[in-house]
């Protein structure tokens, strides 16, 4: 789903460490022990769209930081999908994807957002990852919708490099992102994307 949309040149998107997200699979990307690397995958299939992404540690070592911004990235996103109910609204889902971020001192990336997925990669409503509770649209059984965090060490605050696709944290802090995608049922949200 990804290569050729809006001009990216690849299948996957592969970010490490201040790499937010949309970075390149490049073959002289060498990974050291400790880096974080994220990796997000779209695919096509009949016609629908699937669209999900996970961090991952290499090898076994990671600092307390490091393994606190995983940890919450995480448990962030299963609380956004916990949240992402028929009667509740949108900004429930980044209020509780943003408090459980926020409370770790983590910040969450506003430059970029979760998603409607479906026939397109990309479809509306956007799904922010902060909010203020009831407010937002109104979610209805039957929508589809990716669910991402993006997280930062440090500040949300990103820059574009030169290759005009990666996103890296402006400070250069350590970044991680977890995505899944959602339909929202009578009782309650399904993961799509789980393996």
């Amino acid at each position: 789903a990804f290569k050729g949309y809006s001009g990216y040149p690849y299948t996957l998107c592969v970010s490490v460490n201040e790499e937010v997200i949309h970075g390149f699979p490049l073959r002289e990307k060498v990974f050291a022990a400790g880096d974080i690397v994220s990796v997000d995958c779209g695919v096509v299939k009949d016609g629908f769209v699937g669209d999900a992404a996970k961090s991952f540690v290499v090898g076994s070592y990671l600092c307390e930081k490091d393994r606190l911004l995983l940890q919450r990235t995480e448990e962030s996103l299963f609380k956004g999908i916990e949240i992402a109910c028929a009667g509740n609204r949108l900004g429930d889902i980044g209020f509780a994807v943003q408090s459980c971020v926020e409370s770790a001192g983590f910040s969450v990336i506003r430059d970029y957002v979760g998603h409607g997925v479906g026939l397109s990669l990309h479809e509306d409503p956007q799904v922010p990852n902060y909010g203020r509770q009831n407010s937002g649209m109104l979610l209805r059984t039957g929508m589809t919708l990716a669910i991402e965090p993006m997280v930062a060490s440090g500040h949300y605050s990103l820059e574009i490099l030169e290759d005009g696709w990666t996103a890296v944290t402006a400070d250069r802090s350590r970044a991680a992102h977890f995505e899944h995608d959602i339909a929202i049922l009578e009782d309650g949200p399904k993961i799509l994307s789980r393996l």
